[in-house]
């Protein structure tokens, strides 16, 4: 929220003005709070005061021109009943929608002139400027408290302000500057919201079914008719998001396709993008997700060209962790991946509104370009904290413009798998293209065992996730020795895999890519996904189980179902 309280600059430049009142007026003499909290987040304490000459790097985000127009086209070009269905935009296009007004660009640099800065743009549309400056610095430019805090039980300090300000004149012009009261996720919570995969076991179990003994390629094949044909577009690109070290070995991947797929050729790889001074070392020890979605995707998605995005600490964008710094590299590419998937996430309310609004609504440029983007649920069930009256949804699926990958478990048939995360978002509305769905599912959860455990604890008028879901069980994976993994970490490149696959057939015949799903999905695409009826997400929530149940239809908890790839090619015309 934008606090309208007026701060004053006094020292240099009031004394300017007096010595020269015919002077034009200076940005900086009348200041607005922009952003401000009032306490740092739970777990964070204020360390001390952060040293003047501290170096910062300040992203500014500018006001786009029409704050509508970039997610107006992504739904022109995804909505199977629109005219303009499937023409998606060029880079160009897609950038002059998200680009901020050339008097917002103007306004901006004079007033960071007057403090002898120079920004530099970051985005093809230009909508976000970054700034070096130090910590004296900043807290002049902004009116800004800078100073040291620590996170009690994680090892993570950050510099951040609880309040800054901006000029009066550039209201209108300036969404919001960042990092500055943003503050970081500690990981060990990242982890609990699924960020990572975890091991069990691999249990061998009799059976006649590809899926007995445990999931595999033939299992996933199997259970959704993926084809082991392989595809035949070299332009056709998978891209697959890593974070936190999470490295994939090209041995394990070679050894692991010996196992599971002697039908493909074992030195079959990928290439590997680096942001954020990340690496993929293969000195380092495993630590499953980058094995697990490396191996899931070359393994399923046969011979689909498979991009690594290794997003490392260093991150430019605070606490998004990456997150924009990714999306800014890929609106960057003139050919970016038609599909991406991510395994990773967040609470909804670890960021402010504002700021989730900036990344999706460059997810929603990505998506008016032609490009699926698909990201893993959570692990953490319905979602609830400690203390907490509401259940917690996850980000970035609570974005309505990518698509939200939940999970299940088991074959014949398979159930909802007890931790994908699923529920509505606090911060987006019901869009309307899941909005007889959503609207459908609240009637059966009314009459529903769920209906006193879940009152009160939603927002029922809220944009409801999974949109999807495939299985998070037990998948096998190589890492020097046979691991199982479960989680939506799993389930998410399962179903980019798909995506792709069909990508590929849609370009064999000189057709462009999906695109954005879900209004295809929940349209059209539902016919071709195998409905999950059993199975729930409910978690101990401060003391007593509370959760949603699967459904016949859309649920909070596997979406609108799990891929049948050959239903799917008839869906899409083939």
């Amino acid at each position: 929220m934008v606090d309208a309280t007026r701060l004053l600059a006094l020292s240099l430049f009031t004394s300017l003005a007096i010595a020269n009142p015919l002077a034009t007026p200076k940005f900086s003499e009348d200041l607005l709070v922009h952003e401000k909290r009032d306490i740092p987040p739970l777990g964070f304490s204020l360390a001390g005061p952060a040293a003047p000459h501290t170096p910062l790097k300040l992203r500014i985000a500018l006001s786009q021109s029409n704050p509508d127009a970039v997610v107006d086209a992504l739904y022109s070009v995804s909505n199977p009943s629109s005219e303009k269905y499937g023409q998606h935009l060029s880079k160009e296009e897609a950038a002059k929608l998200a680009a901020p007004r050339p008097d917002s660009i103007s306004a901006v640099n004079a007033w960071l002139g007057e403090h002898g800065l120079i920004a530099t743009l970051l985005t093809p549309a230009g909508d976000w400027m970054e700034i070096q400056v130090n910590v004296s610095q900043a807290n002049a430019l902004l009116a800004a408290d800078f100073a040291l805090f620590k996170h009690g039980s994680a090892d993570l300090e950050a510099i951040r302000t609880l309040s800054y300000s901006i000029p009066a004149g550039l209201k209108g012009h300036i969404d919001l500057v960042h990092p500055t009261t943003a503050f970081p996720e500690p990981v060990d919570v990242n982890i609990r919201m699924g960020k990572r995969a975890f091991h069990t076991p691999a249990v061998p179990r009799d059976s006649t079914s590809n899926c007995s003994n445990g999931t595999t390629p033939a299992c996933l094949q199997e259970l959704y008719n993926i084809p082991s044909t392989p595809a035949s577009i070299s332009s056709n690109k998978l891209g697959v998001t890593g974070h936190f070290g999470n490295n994939a070995h090209y041995d394990f991947l070679e050894q692991f396709l010996k196992m599971f797929r002697p039908d493909m050729d074992p030195a079959t790889n990928f290439t590997v993008t680096l942001l954020d001074s990340g690496n993929n070392d293969q000195d380092v020890p495993s630590v499953s997700e980058g094995e697990l979605d490396m191996q899931y995707t070359v393994g399923l998605a046969t011979n689909v060209s498979i991009d690594y995005i290794m997003v490392g600490i260093k991150w430019q964008d605070g606490a998004l962790e990456g997150y924009l710094d990714e999306i800014n590299h890929l609106l960057s590419l003139d050919h970016p991946p038609q599909v991406l998937t991510t395994s990773y996430g967040m609470a909804e309310n670890s960021l402010s509104f504002e700021l989730t609004d900036k990344l999706c609504k460059a997810y929603a440029q990505l998506g008016a370009r032609g490009v699926s983007i698909l990201f893993a649920s959570g692990d953490s069930g319905v979602g609830c904290r400690q203390n907490s009256t509401s259940f917690v949804p996850t980000f970035p699926s609570n974005c309505p413009y990518v698509t939200s990958v939940g999970g299940t478990e088991g074959f014949g048939p398979e159930a909802a798998w007890s931790g994908s995360s699923g529920g509505f978002s606090n911060y987006y509305p019901t869009p309307s293209y899941q909005s007889s769905a959503v609207s459908s599912y609240l009637s059966t959860l009314a009459a529903s065992p769920f209906a006193n455990t879940t009152s009160d604890k939603f927002n029922a008028s809220g944009r409801g996730f999974p949109d999807v879901s495939a299985k998070a069980d037990a998948f096998q994976v190589w890492e020097g020795s046979l691991v199982g993994l479960f989680g939506t970490s799993a389930a998410s490149p399962t179903f980019g895999s798909v995506v792709a696959l069909l990508n590929d057939r849609l370009a064999q015949k000189g057709k462009g890519p999906l695109g954005f799903l879900n209004p295809w999905l929940y349209e059209k695409g539902v016919q071709g996904l195998n409905d999950i009826t059993g199975g729930n997400n409910s978690v101990s929530c401060n003391g007593n189980e509370a959760g949603f149940g699967a459904v016949a239809g859309w649920d909070p908890v596997t979406g609108l179902g799990t891929p049948d790839f050959d239903k799917l090619l008839g869906l899409v015309g083939l």
